[in-house]
């Protein structure tokens, strides 16, 4: 079992579902905000920043909706998830990320998210 700590943060973004969608699931949307570059072969991410890179499996995912993924060098039962709600009332967008983070990490990490959602909206104009 993992001793990491799930957590999520839910941000309010003006766009639209399928474009915001775009930018959560393909390699060049995901270079445009959250990592220096991005490649992709099947379900496997690689994600690369200056020296170094990641590898993540996109392990689940419904077009427009969420998209989740698995870091290779991670525990088996942690994941980071992008999960877009609609309110059905208002119409209102938000973008809720679900991660997991060691217990003394969890208020870094929700920083570390908070600056890559911001770059996400200024790259998206939302």
């Amino acid at each position: 079992m993992s001793d990491k700590v799930k957590f999520e943060i839910e941000f309010p973004i003006h766009s639209s579902p399928s474009f915001l969608y775009h930018y959560l699931s393909t390699p060049d949307g995901l270079g445009e905000w959250f990592a220096d570059n991005v490649n992709s072969r099947s379900d496997i991410f690689t994600f690369i920043w200056d020296d170094s890179e990641e590898q993540a499996k996109r392990i689940s995912y419904k077009t427009n909706e969420r998209i989740r993924f698995k870091w290779l060098e991670e525990e088996e039962d942690t994941y980071f998830e992008f999960r877009i709600q609609v309110d059905e009332i208002t119409k209102d967008v938000s973008l809720i990320v679900t991660a997991f983070s060691d217990e003394d990490e969890v208020e870094e990490s929700k920083m570390f998210w908070e600056n890559q959602i911001d770059e996400l909206k200024h790259t998206i104009g939302a």
